[in-house]
């Protein structure tokens, strides 16, 4: 390959499949990639930190269905490196433990090709360490061994030294073997190792689907049948296993294995989406609304260059104090000009983005909607005053016809607006289907309403969600819901994502004993 084109592979190790376990270099690596050759065990949640363009290429192999055999994938990221591209090879666990990294490694050296690795978390460790057992431990063993499950069915014999290794190491630890755990088993049983030796088997190992089956050596080929235990999961064979009585940490917290799914806006759902997986919740991320600036900026610019005649500015959501700065630095200004002018914010978090600038909202209703805000300014005299609402194109008209009422002069400017966006439906589909969506949480009357839509139809949704828990984060998106058929199972106690979160921690905790059907 010419040198001068600048093409260049990166082998990169995805991790076992968390997210919070992808490193920092293979995130740099995704972003500056023109191309991604990714695997079946690589989480495609990785692939949101590719640049707009980039190839996206699926090769993964999922036991004995291979997308594109090993000497295909070889020559792709050849054939993309000698176009002069960036290429990222992404791979489960780390590309060089039994991740056919090395051959790969060898084929871009044959070929000429400037080449990193950067290594992954593999499975080996994370996967036993989220189940509660530590690999080695000064009480039960400083050796631990990896080895593959699955050797090379075209080897005449096994290249495994299986009378040195069943009793050469105090862990065992086998990746891809769930296949062979029965002859795993007996094989290490016929060379030394106790039938009594603790073991466990764990299927997809720091996914919020994670399942853990423990046994002795005799008897774990059965539990893991009965089970129903397939892979991708690892082995663990070893008296440390015993440990997970006292550190299973991962499968102890408790939104453990609920699949739910977020439709809040992606670029205001990540610390909704964060609280959730901590709790260890598999989130579906699936917003139903996008917020982009109004048709025209207009409406919004005139209102601020008469800022001086406005004695109130009413906020109603965070959107609308960051589209509403937007335009106050377009037109040259900064908050020197709101002097003299009184803000309102609806709730807490709206609150926060003035106080994050040395501003003190002078009205933070103690409820967070509409209807309180009209209360607040009930105990004053607001006859003639001048109220600026900043806020969506399109949302309830409560508040500024209450005000209007009382005798306030209120102008309403779009802000900003909500859109549906483009969704690929296949997924979510598929599982509300299978029925292996365990909740639905809307934060807005706007993603109940594209949720629905999305579907096409309310009467085969409505099938699909018998068994869902619906949360809504207040009663009005809650009556959003209903009316479009949908069973509210919990509402948020005070309108915030951490109330709703508690809501939902509480309600898995204590089925029908938490928040209650409306």
């Amino acid at each position: 390959m010419d040198q001068d084109k600048g093409g260049k592979v990166y082998l990169v190790g995805a991790g076992p499949g968390d997210p919070g376990l992808f490193t920092l270099k293979g995130r740099e690596c995704i972003a500056e990639a023109d191309v991604i050759v990714y695997d079946y065990l690589a989480n495609r949640a990785f692939l949101d930190h590719a640049k707009e363009g980039a190839e996206l290429i699926y090769v993964g192999k999922k036991g004995a269905s291979h997308t594109m055999a090993q000497g295909e994938i070889n020559a792709l990221i050849v054939e993309w490196a000698g176009r002069g591209k960036v290429v990222v090879r992404l791979k489960g666990g780390d590309p060089f433990i039994f991740g056919r990294g090395g051959e790969e490694a060898e084929e871009l050296v044959r070929a000429g090709v400037a080449f990193e690795v950067v290594p992954g978390v593999t499975s080996a460790v994370a996967v036993p360490a989220y189940a509660g057992i530590p690999l080695t431990h000064r009480e039960y063993t400083s050796t631990v061994a990896f080895i593959t499950g699955h050797e090379d069915p075209t080897k005449e014999a096994s290249r495994i030294a299986w009378d040195k290794l069943a009793t050469g190491a105090g862990t065992l630890v086998f990746l891809m073997g769930v296949g062979n755990l029965s002859r795993i088993a007996e094989t290490l049983m016929a060379h030394g190792r106790s039938p009594q030796t603790p073991a466990a088997v764990i299927q997809r190992g720091t996914f919020a689907g994670q399942r853990t089956v423990v046994g002795v050596l005799a008897d774990i080929a059965m539990g893991a049948e009965e089970k129903g235990i397939t892979a991708p999961a690892v082995i663990v064979v070893g008296d440390v296993v015993q440990l997970r009585r006292d550190l299973n940490w991962f499968e102890e917290r408790p939104l453990f294995s609920k699949r739910i799914v977020v439709t809040r806006a992606r670029e205001q759902a990540s610390e909704f989406l964060k609280q959730l997986s901590a709790l260890g919740a598999e989130c579906i991320e699936f917003p139903t609304i996008e917020v982009v600036p109004p048709e025209s900026w207009g409406p919004l610019d005139k209102a601020i260059q008469d800022l001086e005649s406005y004695q109130w500015l009413l906020f109603t959501s965070v959107n609308g104090v960051k589209f509403f700065l937007q335009r106050l630095k377009a037109l040259g200004r900064d908050v020197r000009q709101l002097k003299g002018v009184k803000i309102g914010a609806i709730g807490p978090k709206t609150a926060s983005v003035w106080q994050d600038m040395g501003i003190s909202p002078d009205l933070v209703p103690g409820e967070y909607r509409a209807e309180a805000v009209v209360e607040s300014f009930k105990r004053e005299e607001h006859k003639g005053i001048s109220i600026l609402i900043p806020r969506a194109l399109h949302a309830r008209e409560v508040l500024p016809e209450e005000l209007r009422k009382m005798g306030a002069r209120v102008d309403v400017v779009p802000a900003y607006r909500t859109i549906r966006p483009d969704q690929d439906m296949r997924r979510i589909r598929d599982m509300l289907k299978k029925g292996t969506i365990h909740m639905v949480t809307f934060t807005s009357s706007s993603t109940v309403t594209n949720f629905v839509t999305m579907f096409g139809g309310e009467t085969e949704l409505q099938d699909w969600m018998k068994g869902v828990a619906v949360a809504c984060i207040g009663p009005v998106t809650a009556k959003t819901a209903e009316k479009h058929g949908l069973s509210v199972t919990l509402v948020a106690p005070e309108y915030t994502m951490e109330s709703l979160t508690h809501a939902i921690v509480d309600y898995f905790g204590h089925p029908g004993k938490g928040p209650q059907p409306r």
